[in-house]
């Protein structure tokens, strides 16, 4: 995975089912709240519209009546009196030319004694009494003496109670969701805290330690009833695993004993007949499928003991690369009768926890598997690197044919053999062996390659760099 689609994963907070309830519920109420305060906003803004228009058509019809040499006077009032909104009047002939007051023009929208209508203030109010303002509400009517009054009425009320609703709405949704978020942030705190413990119960289960259960607290919540549930079907399943292993076991142990004895007796025959004898070489092949079939018994056994994780217990500091040059000198005689170079790379400083004894064994396996399949004046290669300050790698390479990538996942298990080791001797549990080590030591195996060989890998945990 990139670094891009990284940024674009969603953090654990908001992966949880807390947060999305939360969020949803934020959703919905800014969607209600809108809806609301819209519908609010909507009905007065509509209220005040029809008020004004009303206060216009009752002042024009007032003044429309009066003697024009009080009508200066009376308009004056109008403007003056009016402190918190603003009005404007202007007066026209009958031509519909201007005469006076701060409205220059009529617009051809305006019907004369019709009802107010909406207009855009710079388009009929002159600049240098322009006001800071957008619409006004506009009418006109015929005075007596045959001009036109216009009176208009500033739309700032509507606006003003409109801004009074978009502040409450904001702070509304303030009030709500942040309080929400921080709420569900220190929500979030305990399910995720139950949830490490949840991950960190199955990671053991996972790695083979099925006596192991999810964590169950007091309040008996869904979290609890799901983590009784798997701890029921884990119970379950170790008393299956346990029986099949035990009945694995059984059998292993109880035919062990009987063809122990028949060896001994075919062997015996043996010594007695003769080496001219024509029962020789049968009674021979006889002993020879007998020790394969007491040597697949035996690697049955040391699976199973593999597989108890109590011997974690007996863990020390092991040093790889002499663990690694133990197995070069057992090894390297093999090697040298099959004219194959063993080659050993190794860093200083490499200390893991494990039990020397196992983990000698399993790099002898993968030592002994390479040298096996590679072919007469081929070439395996041992090394133990660094791969970050806490990590490192043990690897095994050689020269063979390899292993084609539909068969890498299967090697591990018992009694397989590919298409490849048909014609060699073994019985498929050599790397088996290796896979129940690992998996124990909580190695990490891995297998690359190609035509020209084979990688097969073992990272694990070692100490930091001083």
């Amino acid at each position: 995975m990139d670094s891009a689609t990284a940024r674009r994963e969603p953090s654990p907070h908001w992966r949880a089912t807390t947060s999305r309830l939360l969020l949803s519920y934020g959703v919905f109420f800014v969607i209600w709240g809108t809806l609301l305060l819209g519908s609010i906003y909507w009905e007065t803004t509509r209220y005040l519209a029809e008020h004004t228009d009303r206060d216009l058509t009752h002042q024009i019809d007032h003044l429309r009546h009066v003697d024009r040499a009080h009508l200066a006077a009376m308009l004056d009032d109008y403007i003056a009196l009016e402190d918190t909104s603003y009005n404007a009047w202007g007066l026209f002939d009958a031509q519909g030319r201007w005469i006076n007051g701060d409205i220059v023009r009529l617009p051809p929208a305006l019907k004369i004694g019709g009802g107010p209508i909406r207009i855009e203030a710079r388009d009929i109010i002159r600049q240098q009494a322009l006001p800071n303002i957008g619409q006004l509400h506009l009418i006109a009517a015929h005075l007596d003496d045959g001009n036109v009054l216009a009176l208009a009425h500033t739309t700032g009320v509507t606006a003003h109670v409109g801004s009074i609703i978009k502040h409450a709405l904001w702070w509304g949704l303030s009030f709500t969701l942040v309080p929400g978020l921080i709420g569900g942030l220190i929500l979030n705190i305990g399910p995720r805290r139950r949830i490490r413990q949840i991950k960190l119960a199955t990671q053991a289960i996972m790695h083979g330690d099925l006596r192991k259960r999810l964590p169950v607290s007091k309040r008996d919540d869904e979290v609890d009833r799901l983590a009784a549930i798997v701890n029921d079907m884990l119970a379950q399943i170790e008393r299956l695993m346990g029986e099949v292993k035990g009945v694995c076991d059984n059998i292993a142990h109880d035919l062990r004993t009987p063809l122990t004895r028949l060896r001994s007796q075919l062997y015996r025959v043996q010594q007695q007949l003769g080496e001219d004898d024509p029962h020789q070489a049968l009674v021979e092949r006889c002993v020879a499928d007998i020790d394969e079939v007491l040597g697949r018994f035996r690697a049955l056994l040391r699976i199973s003991e593999l597989e108890d994780r109590h011997r974690r217990e007996g863990f020390v500091a092991v040093d790889l690369g002499q663990t690694l040059q133990h197995v070069h000198e057992l090894y390297a005689p093999l090697a040298e009768d099959r004219q194959q170079l063993l080659e050993l790379r190794t860093e200083p400083g490499l200390i893991v926890q494990a039990d020397p004894d196992l983990l000698f064994e399993a790099i002898g396996n993968l030592v002994a598997n390479a040298i096996k399949f590679t072919p007469d004046g081929g070439k395996v290669t041992m090394s133990a690197t660094r791969l970050a300050p806490e990590r490192a790698r043990i690897e095994v390479a050689d020269s063979g044919p390899g292993i084609p990538v539909e068969e890498r996942h299967a090697i591990w298990q018992r009694f397989y053999r590919g298409e490849g080791s048909r014609e060699t001797t073994g019985h498929g549990l050599g790397l088996s062996i290796v896979a129940a080590i690992a998996k124990l030591h909580d190695f990490e195996l891995s297998i690359d390659g190609g035509e020209d060989g084979t990688r097969i890998g073992m990272a694990c945990a070692v100490s930091p760099l001083p």
